[in-house]
């Protein structure tokens, strides 16, 4: 969590903060990939975790009475459709509504535990590694299998990093070491003490712990706790979503900022319904706790292993750490996860193949998304062409003005918005005062309000025409009306009323045609995603009355 980028964590974070310290495009692109493949297991994680959380603790019912066997599926459909639900109140909301039930839940935890640990304290040995180690040169086969068990007490620690702008570093950190750490110890000493005192409490030594008239309202608790563990990655995988959008990884999506002080605190709707019918699916095709636990694991430690090496890199390349010490971390921390990771492709043909295929379609996604954006590109600035010379060429035709100020929305400064050229071919006017507007999301969470906007004249004041280049972190909403209230007063020559200004978006119809660098069918598969992508009027907050939508046709 000390790779933070501005505050913002998650393997993206990490992609970004690496790709800036190389210059060479080929470095560039195998840390980008090593960040999709990351941010696509993630993705997977974020579909498997919700269900196997919620499933694994409404199924204590059957402790309590095995007759609501049946009730468990529908509860556990009802629990997360609620849990999605809520997701547009915003982290804030969920945080304090749930924080003192987090409390409570690890407390119970360590009280669920401690009885057992002084009814047999030998437990307590478990904390040496001498028993895993001796277990592993024994039985070396069945501790690597055991592996891939073990590792659902360890995951959750990638939605902690990835999560850190909704919540905060300090706030975790304080949490895990002082609260959340402590209590796990106690409750898992507690069910080793549990299965050693009576062997057949392995069935679900958690719930054996507490006297019968707690078994029910524990079921509670830990319901509402795995809904909350469950937020959590959900939380991520909205970070994650927001940070690929602004690199240019999948299309652009509708962001909700859902705090007025915490910018990393977002509600992205396209991925909270995605993941929630994935979510549904999940439970469909596995319609209980075991069988998700062998579908679950794989996508969670390739995250993990992938982070390890992105971190690698930034700890040797911008940190400048010893060599020492990055070997130190490959082969204690790096070897620890290879190892979960390599004993969970034992799951492969059980289930595990499941998050591999989910991180496997969204990999394919992101790579024709940013192979289809670069052709785009590249044909796009053949489309347009230089703006000096087009200003030249304009002040010769003598074209009419009108009075008010156009906005023009364009990525590219040095030439002209398609919007432009195609308002002056229809309408054979332009307006008094016409301001280019390039909005840059940088590799920042945010950007300060007052080193947001930038101006320049081109050097054609007396025509009327300016650059305007707002700059934002990619937490940053992009409201472009309210950065060009910023920028009022930077120009004695030049000043937007963005109450008034009219706006205008280029937009580009994408027709796929043979020989562009890609195959033919991901060609329309890009085609469809780019219909699909969200409004830019919309994403840069623009008055529906006061905006016309302009442009052209493109073939790759």
């Amino acid at each position: 969590m000390r790779a933070d980028n501005h505050g913002e964590g998650g393997i993206l974070a990490l992609t970004a903060l690496l790709r800036d310290s190389f210059r060479s495009k080929r470095a560039v692109h195998a840390i980008t990939l090593l960040g999709i493949v990351g941010a696509a297991l993630f993705y997977g994680d974020s579909v498997i975790t919700p269900a196997i959380s919620v499933m694994s603790a409404v199924e204590g019912l059957n402790v309590a009475n095995p007759a609501m066997e049946d009730w468990i599926l529908p509860i556990s459909v009802a629990i997360l459709t609620m849990l999605f639900l809520v997701q547009r109140f915003g982290t804030a909301v969920v945080g304090r509504a749930f924080g003192p039930v987090m409390v409570l839940w690890f407390g119970t935890l360590a009280v669920l535990g401690i009885p057992q640990i002084l009814a047999r304290p030998e437990i307590v040995g478990a904390l040496s590694p001498t028993h895993a180690l001796a277990f592993a040169v024994e039985e070396p086969f069945i501790a690597f299998v055991a592996m891939g068990a073990v590792v659902l007490t360890i995951t959750g620690a990638e939605a902690l990093y990835a999560d850190m702008g909704h919540f905060g570093a300090r706030p975790i950190r304080l949490a895990w070491f002082a609260v959340v750490f402590p209590c796990l110890v106690l409750n898992y000493l507690g069910q080793g003490a549990e299965i050693l005192a009576d062997p057949t409490a392995i069935d679900n030594p958690f719930f054996r712990m507490a006297p019968n008239w707690a078994v029910l309202p524990l079921v509670g608790l830990a319901t509402l706790a795995t809904v909350i563990a469950s937020q959590a990655v959900i939380s991520g995988a909205f970070s994650v979503s927001h940070q690929a959008v602004h690199m240019s990884l999948i299309p652009r999506v509708a962001v909700k900022h859902t705090s007025r002080s915490e910018g990393g605190q977002i509600y992205v709707p396209t991925i909270n319904w995605l993941l929630y019918f994935g979510v549904l699916l999940l439970i469909a095709g596995f319609p209980n706790a075991n069988h998700l636990a062998n579908a679950y694991g794989l996508a969670v430690t390739g995250t993990l292993v992938l982070t390890t090496v992105l971190f690698l890199g930034l700890a040797d390349k911008v940190w400048h750490w010893p060599m020492w010490l990055l070997v130190l971390i490959a082969v204690v921390v790096g070897g620890l996860e290879a190892t979960f990771f390599g004993a969970n492709l034992t799951k492969l043909l059980h289930g595990g193949w499941l998050p591999v295929l989910i991180a496997g379609a969204i990999v394919f996604l992101m790579t024709t998304w940013l192979r289809g954006r670069e052709l785009v590109r590249q044909k796009r600035a053949e489309l347009e062409e230089p703006i000096r010379p087009w200003i030249e060429r304009l002040r010769d035709r003598e074209v009419q003005r009108v009075p008010g100020t156009a906005v023009f929305l364009h990525a590219n400064p040095e030439t002209v918005p398609l919007a432009l050229k195609e308002n002056l071919r229809f309408n054979q006017i332009i307006h008094e005062q016409i301001a280019i507007v390039t909005v840059v999301v940088q590799n920042i969470p945010h950007v300060r309000h007052r080193d947001r906007v930038t101006y320049d004249n081109l050097g054609y004041d007396d025509d009327g025409i300016c650059h305007i280049q707002i700059r934002l972190g990619f937490n940053d909403s992009q409201n472009v009306p309210v950065g060009l209230s910023w920028g009022r007063g930077k120009s004695t020559a030049f000043d937007i009323d963005p109450d008034q200004a009219r706006y205008f978006v280029s937009v580009l119809k994408i027709q796929a045609e043979s020989g562009s660098g890609l195959a033919r069918w991901r060609r329309k598969i890009f085609v469809w995603m780019t219909n699909n992508e969200g409004d830019r009027s919309t994403s840069f907050h623009l008055p529906p009355g006061r905006t016309a939508v302009m442009g052209g046709s493109l073939k790759i």
